[in-house]
This record gives structure tokens, sequence and C-alpha cells, in this order.
């Protein structure tokens, strides 16, 4: 079975490295070989790597690129837990109790349609351009996911569990370490997975506005001086930052589920 298991891990893995190079190399031929694609609307990647190494090692847009991406992960991190710390229990509460589902539900039906870049302005006008500002965009972002699915995940714990919790005289605390958020853990890791997804998506957009650093002040930078090489730099340690965390969140899931270990995905 584990065997079965790294086998289908490894195909998958070959398979993304030859979808890559594919794409590098359609890359490579619309652009330096054929000139299909003008470079002055989609850079060239010898142009991408002479961006790279000038923002490594002159600096761009008020810093060098680690600084840049240090800013950003410290940003996401920040509006991340905090969205996480307060949705989780929030949804686990909502999830087990009707009485406060009925109380806090109507509040966070009338907030949840309003998307996380409408409160942009308000979070400068509350909080300047600093920032802060951008940590209360990213929470917003990310705190409905956690929420709605923490929540739907108690719902789905089986009827007899709980009835047998009951029954046990399961209260409190046992009743939130034992049943609910063991039950509940699935869904919750899917939602810290659109919320780290959000965050990041949010982030780009909280420092197109007003920041100094972070890798969304490059791709304001770079389309203000037109400099096609350095927005797609940006562009692409976004991606990396972006699927680093996912990786590292799903390190802690398996580390949390060790019971799914054994499970062959197909």
């Amino acid at each position: 079975m584990v065997a079965l298991a790294q086998g289908i891990s490894y195909r998958r893995s070959a398979l993304g490295v030859a979808t890559l190079l594919l794409v590098m190399g359609l890359w490579y031929l619309s652009t330096t070989l054929t000139g299909w694609i003008n470079p002055s609307r989609f850079p060239r990647p010898v142009e991408v790597l002479s961006a790279f190494t000038f923002i490594q090692t002159e600096g761009y847009g008020n810093g060098k690129l680690h600084q840049h991406i240090l800013h950003s992960l410290k940003l996401v991190a920040m509006g991340f837990a905090v969205a996480v710390s307060i949705g989780v229990p929030l949804g686990l509460l909502m999830g087990y109790s009707r009485r406060a589902e009925a109380l806090i539900n109507p509040a966070f039906l009338l907030l949840r349609p309003i998307p996380p870049l409408a409160w942009i302005p308000l979070a400068i006008v509350w909080l300047g351009l600093d920032d802060g500002s951008k940590i209360l965009v990213i929470f917003v972002a990310a705190f409905v996911p956690s929420v709605i699915n923490s929540y739907t995940g108690v719902r789905n714990i089986e009827t007899p569990v709980m009835e047998a919790a009951s029954m046990l005289g399961i209260r409190g605390w046992r009743m939130v370490s034992e049943v609910l958020v063991p039950g509940a853990l699935p869904m919750i890791f899917t939602g810290l997975r659109l919320s780290l997804q959000a965050s990041w998506t949010t982030l780009v957009a909280a420092e197109l506005i007003g920041a100094l650093y972070g890798l969304g002040s490059i791709l304001n930078q770079a389309a203000q001086d037109i400099f096609p090489a350095m927005i797609l730099v940006a562009m692409v340690f976004v991606g990396l930052c972006g699927a680093s965390t996912t990786w590292l969140l799903g390190v802690l899931e398996e580390r949390a589920m060790l019971w799914r270990k054994g499970r062959v995905a197909t």
C-alpha cells in the first residue's frame, strides 16, 4: 500500500515537472525563437532572468527581492493567524450551538457577501497606508472560509457520535477537544487552505496601493515603469510563496490527521 502511494506520488511529480518544462519550452519558442509574441507585451526568458538578477543585486521598488518576500510573508502570516484564531472557534461554536448560530449568523450573513477588496478604502481611513490596513483586509478575506468550513465540519459529525458524547456526560472543553475538533478537522483544514489562498490574493491587491515593500508593490512599480519582465518576476514569486505556504499547511494537516496517512489518493 505504501509503495503504491509512493508510486502515484512519483508519477504526479514527474507529470508536473514535464508540464512545467513544456510551458517553458513554449515560452522560449514563442518569444525568443520565432518572435510570435512581442517582447514588449510578454518578456523573453532572458529578460526575466535579467530582471531577477537586478532586483536581487541592485534592488527595485525600495528593496531587494528577499526584503519584499519577507514583508509579504509577514503580512499574510499575521492576517491569516488572526483570522483563523477567531474564525475556527466561531465556526465550531455556531455549528455546535443553535442558540449561538441564531445570535451570530445574521451579522455574519450580512458581512459575508462583501468582497474583501471593498474593505480597502475603509481600512485606509481607519489605519492609514501602513501595514495595519493590509492586515485588516487579509483578515477579512481569510475569516469567512475558516468560519464556514469549521461550521460545516461540526454539522457533518454523525448524530450518533454527538448523542454518545452527550450520554457519556462530555461537556465543555472535553467536548471541543475530543469530539468537535477531531470530527470537524478535515473541513477545518479545507477552510484553512481556502483562507490561505484568499490571503495571498488579497495581499497583492492591498499592496498595490500605498505599499513601500512587498510583492504587490513590485507589481505596482513595474506597471508604472512599463517593466513586463519585473512584473513576471513578482508574479512568479507570489505563486512560489503561495505554493510553499500551502505545502507547509499540507504537512501540518498530515501530522494532525495521522489516521489518514494510509489512505491512497486516487
